[in-house]
């Protein structure tokens, strides 16, 4: 599902608010995900799940197309792990 998907099932769910409204909404939660994990902070949405920022360490990689030998610097990376509900969710039969 992509965000205008998104905002169209909503928009469609609550006929009485705008579309610009919920547009402006999705937009915000977002952006205040993303801010929170840009300053390292967790997110919990209880129920579906957390965001996080993992940290990879600096390592030696291999270009697939020539072989050689790369350096790779340390990077911050999003992680999200499910939370019960959902999991629940996506594993009844």
């Amino acid at each position: 599902m992509t965000k205008s998907e998104l905002i169209a099932r909503l928009a469609e769910a609550n006929p009485h608010i705008f579309q610009r409204d919920i547009e402006r909404i999705v937009s915000t939660v977002f952006e205040e995900i993303a801010e929170a994990l840009a300053r390292g902070d967790r997110v919990e949405l209880r129920g579906f799940g957390a965001f996080s920022v993992k940290q990879r360490e600096a390592r030696v990689g291999r270009n697939p197309r020539t072989g050689e030998s790369v350096k790779v610097d340390s990077k911050s990376v999003p992680f999200f792990k499910t939370g019960k509900l959902l999991r629940e969710k996506l594993n009844t039969d």
